[in-house]
C-alpha cells in the first residue's frame, strides 16, 4: 500500500497508518445521532437530524475516526425530506468531509463542507478558501464553485467538532442554535468563524499528494524527476491516471504543446 509516500515524514506516516489499519481494520465502532437547531440567514430556524458512525483507517492509541456522517431535514414549507451524506471512501479512509453549514434560498438547499484532513483536501483539489460547496438540484447534491454560492450566506451554523462534543450534543438534543455557536467559538481557525470568500494567506498545512491506483504519492516523486519524459514514466509505473498525473504542470507543458 502506498498511502502517504514521498518524504521521510510521510513514510513515517505510512508505518503509523499501516499499524493502525492492522489494529482497527475497517470494523464499525458504533455511532451517535442527535438533532440540532439551525439558524438560517433570514432568521428562520429549522431542526435537522444528524448521525455519525465510527471506524475506517485510524492510528494506534487513538479513538476511531468518523467513518460516515449525514444530516436529514425537511425543506421549509414542504413535506420534502432531504439527506446530505459525507460518505466513507477507501482513498481517504474515513468520511470525506466535515459539515460546516446548511443554508436555504428560494427553496434550494446549499451545504458548505470542509475536506476531512489532508488526504481529502488533496482529493478535492486543495481548495482555498478550503471549502467544498454543494447545491441540491434535480434531486441530487451537486458540487458548485464559490462563485455560484449565494453571497447571502455568511454563517457557520452547525456543530463542527462533533466527535469531541458528542456527549454534549447528544445530551442536549435538540441542540439550540446558541449552543451551536458557543461550541464553534472554541475553534480558532478563521475558516470556522465565517464563510470566507477570499483565499487564506496561510494555506492548510497539507503537502501536495497525488492519487495513484493503490494509494497516495508525495508531489516530490514527480518534481524530482530530471525530465518530462521521466515524470510520465513515473506516472505510468506508479499507475497514476492521466487526469491525476501532474507532469504537465510540473514541467509547464500544455495539452497542445508537449
Amino acid at each position: 500500500m502506498k498511502y502517504l509516500k514521498g518524504t521521510l515524514g510521510l513514510l513515517i506516516s505510512i508505518v503509523i497508518l499501516g499499524t493502525g489499519m492492522d489494529a482497527f481494520g475497517f470494523l464499525g465502532f458504533g455511532g451517535d445521532s442527535w438533532k440540532e437547531e439551525v439558524l438560517l440567514h433570514d432568521g428562520r430556524k429549522i431542526i435537522i437530524k444528524r448521525s455519525q458512525s465510527y471506524g475506517g483507517r485510524g492510528e494506534v492509541g487513538q479513538t476511531p475516526p468518523i467513518k460516515e456522517q449525514d444530516i436529514t431535514f425537511t425543506l421549509p414549507g414542504t413535506n420534502k425530506t432531504i439527506t446530505w451524506k459525507s460518505e466513507y471512501s477507501e482513498d481517504v479512509g474515513r468520511a470525506n468531509f466535515k459539515l460546516l453549514a446548511l443554508h436555504i434560498l428560494d427553496g434550494t438547499p446549499y451545504v458548505v463542507a470542509i475536506p476531512n484532513l489532508c488526504l481529502s483536501y488533496n482529493k478535492w483539489g486543495r481548495p482555498n478558501p478550503p471549502y467544498v460547496f454543494f447545491k441540491y438540484t434535480n434531486e441530487t447534491w451537486q458540487r458548485i464553485p464559490l462563485s455560484e454560492f449565494p453571497v447571502e450566506f455568511k454563517d457557520i451554523n452547525v456543530v463542527i467538532d462533533t466527535k469531541t462534543n458528542k456527549k454534549t450534543i447528544t445530551a442536549q438534543s435538540p441542540v439550540p442554535a446558541e449552543l451551536v455557536r458557543n461550541l464553534n467559538n472554541r475553534l480558532t481557525q478563521p475558516e470556522y468563524k465565517t464563510i470566507l470568500r477570499e483565499p487564506l494567506a496561510k494555506k492548510m498545512a497539507c503537502g501536495e499528494m497525488i492519487r495513484a491506483e493503490d494509494g497516495w504519492l508525495g508531489i516530490d516523486w514527480f518534481t524530482n524527476q530530471p525530465t518530462y519524459e521521466a515524470c510520465l514514466e513515473m506516472c505510468e509505473r506508479q499507475k497514476v491516471s492521466p487526469q491525476n498525473c501532474p507532469c504537465d504542470r510540473v514541467f509547464n507543458k500544455s495539452n497542445t504543446g508537449k
